[in-house]
């Protein structure tokens, strides 16, 4: 199928996916973006930005980025390998000597920027802990996203003391290691993480929206939560009680903490942007001697470095640097790729990238969490495979 008829496929079967979901009021508005072999084939804004106001969604409305964030910060990590300034194998104390939590036996292992970026240096997040009872919720530990406004080093000073849920290595659980890791690396760079991310990603690929700041004029979408009969929108903060399946835990958002500026740069939940320009990222990733690189990043972060045994995106997935990685599509469920990366968002978003079909996809919604984990991005994918 050439570009044409692939682009006009695509279209009429991703634009059937979302009238539907408009119509159902499972999602109030989105932006899906696809390129295939390096070249947009679909890009299109659907629903509303803002429905009480009746602000239609565009295609470069921003959003709050959330986990989206993550493959951000770990590309810049690994722009700063290549430089020479960070050595994913060195102890995080190397660069940050007072982050030291310890084992149950009171034993301090060592945390490696490799067990950071994976995910593996048994730390959690605060919404792991089941009904908001836990030493993270007594210490309130920042998430990234919620309405605690604390510098990241008093967040870290917290998160010391806690106690890891496993030695270093052994394991895998999603996690604050990115914001470990943006620690890490306002460290070795003397910078703060904004001016680093700035300097190595967003300015070399003409990023100019996506960052850790944003003014009260700036087109932001209104994110709502899943309700009945329709999505509402979230006030600030919010706190979404979740089901077993997420063990029960609390996610705190506040979606004025960008506005914030007493709140840290978490480098795993605190960027802001939109959805053309992180296709733009996406693909500048998968590309030799991109404009941020002398490598194809994309080698590095999509290498399966966690088991699928530890089914970290659901069976047949492993983790790399800054997503899960597809180990077994068979087992997944999915027509995906071996290989494929992805990653998510919860304020509703999904990304990833298919090297088998060279297929890069943006899924990003105002809808939490809907357009993360619910029927919208599934039933995107399906449409999205259907064509190729």
């Amino acid at each position: 199928m050439n570009t044409n008829h692939l682009s006009a496929a695509m279209s009429k079967s991703i634009n059937h996916v979302n009238q539907e979901a408009i119509e159902n009021k499972r999602i109030v508005g989105s932006v899906v973006i696809v390129a295939k072999n390096g070249e947009i084939i679909y890009q299109q804004a659907c629903g509303y930005a803002n429905r009480e106001q009746k602000i239609p969604m565009h295609t470069d409305s921003l959003f709050l980025l959330s986990s989206v964030t993550k493959p951000i910060v770990t590309a810049a990590a690994l722009c700063l390998v290549e430089k020479g300034l960070l050595n994913l194998q060195s102890p995080v104390t190397d660069y940050l000597p007072s982050f030291t939590p310890k084992l149950d036996s009171g034993e301090q292992p060592i945390i490696t920027l490799h067990h950071l970026l994976t995910h593996s240096a048994g730390l959690k997040y605060r919404f792991d802990e089941p009904n908001g009872k836990g030493n993270y919720n007594s210490l309130q530990i920042s998430d990234g996203f919620d309405q605690i406004a604390i510098s990241l080093e008093e967040n870290l000073k917290r998160l010391s003391q806690t106690t890891l849920i496993y030695q270093p290595g052994t394991s895998w659980c999603y996690s604050l290691a990115l914001d470990v890791l943006g620690a890490v690396i306002e460290a070795a760079t003397k910078q703060s993480l904004a001016s680093v991310i700035k300097t190595l990603i967003t300015e070399p690929l003409n990023m100019p929206h996506t960052g850790f700041t944003i003014s009260e004029s700036s087109l932001l979408v209104t994110h709502y939560y899943d309700a009945t009969p329709e999505p509402l929108p979230m006030p600030s903060p919010y706190f979404m009680h979740l089901g077993a399946e997420w063990n029960n835990g609390i996610l705190s958002y506040d979606p004025k903490r960008i506005y914030n500026n007493n709140a840290y740069q978490s480098g795993g939940a605190g960027m802001v942007g939109n959805a053309c320009e992180f296709i733009q990222f996406l693909l500048a990733l998968t590309a030799k001697n991109n404009p941020i690189s002398e490598q194809k990043l994309m080698d590095k972060m999509a290498k399966c470095y966690i088991s699928s045994d530890f089914a970290t995106q659901g069976p047949g997935w492993g983790f790399g640097y800054g997503g899960a990685v597809l180990d077994n599509p068979a087992i997944a469920q999915t027509p995906q790729g071996e290989g494929t990366i992805e990653w998510v968002g919860v304020y509703g978003h999904d990304w990833f990238y298919d090297p088998q079909q060279d297929l890069a996809v943006v899924i990003f919604t105002n809808t939490a969490i809907e357009g993360m984990s619910g029927l919208y991005p599934k039933k995107i994918k399906e449409a999205v495979y259907r064509c190729i």
